[in-house]
């Protein structure tokens, strides 16, 4: 199971066609801070229907996207 399972599990369960999250939200689905190893993660959620469609460390916030 992939450290970042309870994230993918809130973003399929919670977004419609489109979720901004801010990294504090993020480590409080998921017990600890987003970091760079996010970057590899984020395939797992394509093969879930959705995508990661922008990191944005201005804003401190990741907006995620349904496929299709």
């Amino acid at each position: 199971m992939s450290k970042y399972e309870p994230l993918w599990k809130y973003v399929i369960e919670t977004c419609g066609e489109e979720l901004v999250l801010s990294f504090e939200e993020i480590e409080r689905i998921t017990g600890f801070p987003i970091d760079h190893a996010f970057l590899q993660y984020k395939k797992e959620l394509t093969l879930r229907g959705f995508a990661v469609k922008k990191i944005s460390m201005k804003e401190k916030s990741v907006r995620f996207v349904r496929c299709g």
